[in-house]
């Protein structure tokens, strides 16, 4: 595997905003060449835009993908090769959420869940592991899961389902990669303090003492700690691959209870 001393070319689907563009700005800070993507073109022109304002060491490039669309995922590899000759980190941060009771799921939602957040992770990785077995010294993948993906919740069925089954498409990516020195890991972030959160507080309303009081670190997660930990999980010098890291606070360790007040 290449020196992490090197420049690296890092890829993080849904860079445009919260979680995806924390850490995409983390390894440009360090002086990585970004590949910013997302449906949106002219959402990554912007970030990539921002990211030569402020200066930083690696150079960014926007793509324009549909992870659900296997096509559109190979011309993101493709385009990343064309212009940084090589690939060296994948973070599959891209995502939604359709809530809803499980009985009155649609089809059509069931499905475009399952097609961003399980298939896609697979098509991006899929197509990223075969340009990093190609390469042949090794690389990283980082997929973005929940501390959901480990436990039920009410009216959220879809997205649970698709972060567990993210857990598990690690587990295999890693055994089976593993003699290419590809590691594969994830990170399953709890409640961390974005813009997706707040409008989930407005879409149901609980409020934030509501997620202090169940969180034994009594707080918010932030964007720079879950940036501080996939990069971690992208770094050259771990033993680590086939690892679901929980980043919750507390919440997954402390079950169902509530602190004392």
């Amino acid at each position: 595997m290449a020196p992490q001393s090197e420049t690296r070319t890092v890829i993080v689907t849904g860079s445009t905003r919260g979680l995806g563009q924390r850490i995409a700005e983390r390894f440009a800070e360090t002086g990585d060449n970004v590949v910013i993507c997302s449906r949106s073109l002219a959402d990554c022109k912007q970030v990539v835009d921002e990211f030569e304002e402020n200066g930083y060491d690696g150079t960014a490039h926007a793509v324009e993908v549909d992870v659900s669309e296997k096509s559109s995922v190979e011309n993101l590899i493709d385009e990343t090769v064309d212009r940084f000759g090589r690939l060296d980190v994948l973070v599959n941060n891209a995502g939604i959420n359709i809530r809803g009771p499980a009985e009155e799921m649609s089809a059509a939602d069931w499905q475009q869940v399952v097609d961003v957040n399980l298939t896609g992770v697979f098509f991006c990785a899929q197509a990223a592991g075969t340009q990093l077995i190609e390469q042949g010294d090794g690389g990283h993948i980082v997929n973005i899961s929940s501390m959901m993906g480990q436990m039920g919740q009410q009216d959220r069925t879809p997205y649970n389902t698709t972060k567990g089954g993210v857990n598990n498409l690690t587990r295999c990516l890693a055994v089976e990669w593993a003699e290419h020195d590809i590691h594969v890991n994830a990170l399953a972030p709890g409640y961390i303090m974005t813009e997706m959160v707040e409008q989930a507080q407005d879409d149901t309303g609980f409020d934030q003492q509501d997620i202090r009081d169940r969180t034994p670190l009594d707080r918010f997660g932030t964007p720079d700690e879950v940036a501080n930990c996939v990069t971690f999980l992208a770094s050259d010098d771990t033993f680590v691959t086939g690892e679901v890291l929980t980043a919750d606070g507390g919440w997954t360790a402390f079950g169902w209870g509530c602190k004392d007040d």
